[in-house]
């Protein structure tokens, strides 16, 4: 049987309402089943809207994270750029500070050189000054040895002339000569005439030094040879007699007129 017939046959308001009811239905008897539907459709749109919200929460953490990210990259890069604004800067105070140890280091040995320069100046100044000091202690000692022979000698030469006066007159008288200064306290001048038979004013001299321990002539005119000279003053230190070198001299400048 096809469900059209069925259901015409089951819905026929004749039949329907003629028969009389056989009991519960099929439908009847079926279990009722509560599905949830409302329940269902309200946790939906509660699990909608938390995932809307969580989605909606990680944009803006994402959003966030994206602007701390893009300011720590800034603060970095600032960071970056003040090192090396840093770095720039002490790389010139290192410069600065290295050349400025090598103009001082320079100095230093230009200061050393010199400092070598006046110690080795110094030493040699000392040197030369002990040098100079013995030499003008050794000057001196000889100054004060020959001052003291002088003394000794003038005295001697004083304490002479007492005896000598009368004597020294005599010859002086007799060998026709005069005694002068010779511009110096240690010299005299002895002037002789009538040595020249051809012209008896004409006047021959000679210097005596007395300023050693020995007589010693230093000026004479005219002219006498040296070692002649030298004879005669060898005689008279020998024999401290003054008139061995008047005589002798007298006889010097006679000869040397002749010739």
């Amino acid at each position: 049987m096809s469900r059209k017939s069925v259901m015409s046959s089951t819905f026929e308001p004749s039949l329907s309402t003629s028969r009389q009811p056989l009991g519960p239905s099929l439908a009847d008897t079926l279990p009722s089943i509560n599905f949830g539907f409302d329940e269902l459709r309200d946790r939906m749109a509660k699990f909608t809207a938390k995932f809307d919200a969580f989605i909606e929460q990680g944009r803006k953490r994402v959003l966030e994270e994206r602007n701390q990210f893009r300011m720590n990259v800034a603060e970095l890069q600032e960071d970056q750029r003040m090192k090396k604004k840093d770095i720039e800067i002490l790389q010139l105070k290192t410069n600065t500070y290295q050349q400025t140890m090598a103009k001082e280091a320079a100095e230093t040995r230009e200061m050393q050189q010199a400092i070598a320069s006046l110690t080795e100046q110094r030493d040699k100044q000392a040197a030369m000054r002990d040098a100079l000091k013995e030499q003008i202690a050794a000057t001196q000692k000889e100054i004060d040895a020959r001052l003291a022979a002088q003394r000794a000698h003038a005295a001697q030469l004083e304490a002479q002339a007492r005896y000598n006066v009368p004597e020294l007159d005599f010859w002086v008288t007799n060998l026709c000569m005069r005694i002068e200064g010779a511009g110096a306290e240690d010299r005299l001048k002895f002037v002789y005439t009538h040595i020249d038979e051809r012209n008896w004013e004409r006047e021959a001299w000679f210097e005596l030094s007395m300023s050693g321990r020995d007589y010693d002539v230093r000026h004479c005119r005219p002219k006498l040879e040296r070692e002649k000279v030298e004879k005669v003053l060898d005689r008279v230190n020998e024999t401290r007699e003054l008139v061995v070198l008047l005589k002798g001299m007298r006889e010097l400048f006679v000869e040397a007129m002749k010739s």
